[in-house]
């Protein structure tokens, strides 16, 4: 498969590039500064340097001929509590340039806390961690709602991946996956997990424009 990935130098789209090349596929990384990829050489690996991800004709070159796309921005891309969102405006323009170079398919990362809470999930979860969560990162979780709402209504074949919090762990490959929810107790996953499930999601047609819950 061919493949674009956006936010290919952060946590999660450095394991998303990384696994991508193990498994065979040839990957089109996107990226503002080439040198923090220059560790992953490959003869699979094209470097693309975009410094304007909100500009639709800019990104229709590094999409033309791919098979699919890879979101890996998000909360970690726009850490700074006042910066102005980047996943929103950015996924809107994807999302604009993928229609002109003819591009359908896209699995892209939020976060478990834009979704639904867990039925059942316990009180302090309930009550406490998640309203708490919410409002110290209110402006991170509102722009991955904007880009999820852009998804929703746009023409793509798209499956967002909504995980916990992230670790810096290998990668269990034993983690919990729920289509249209998130999973109950779930608390983290390592960045790895989070990058499997991205892929994995491209194969498979239940995820086709749902969210799809993961945690270990």
């Amino acid at each position: 498969m061919k493949l674009t990935v956006f936010g290919a130098t952060g946590g999660v789209g450095r394991e998303v590039v990384t696994q991508a090349l193990a498994a065979g596929h040839e990957v089109t990384a996107v990226v503002r500064d080439p040198a923090r990829l220059a560790a992953v050489p490959h003869d699979r690996l094209r470097v693309a340097v975009v410094r304007d991800l909100t500009d639709a004709q800019a990104l229709v070159h590094v999409l033309e001929g791919r098979d699919a796309v890879v979101s890996a921005l998000g909360s970690a891309n726009n850490r700074q509590a006042k910066a102005a969102p980047v996943t929103g405006p950015a996924l809107r323009a994807v999302l604009a340039a993928m229609d002109r170079a003819g591009v359908t398919r896209l699995a892209a990362v939020s976060a478990a806390p834009v979704g639904p809470d867990v039925p059942g999930e316990d009180f302090f979860a309930r009550a406490v961690f998640l309203p708490v969560l919410r409002r110290v990162l209110r402006d991170l979780y509102a722009d991955l709602a904007v880009m999820e709402a852009a998804l929703a209504a746009s023409t793509a074949r798209w499956t967002v991946v909504r995980p916990p919090r992230l670790l810096n762990r290998p990668g269990t490959g034993t983690y919990r996956r729920v289509v249209g929810g998130n999973v109950p107790g779930g608390r983290t996953i390592p960045r790895a997990d989070v990058a499997h499930a991205l892929l994995a999601a491209l194969d498979d047609p239940s995820t086709v424009c749902r969210a799809v819950g993961v945690a270990t």
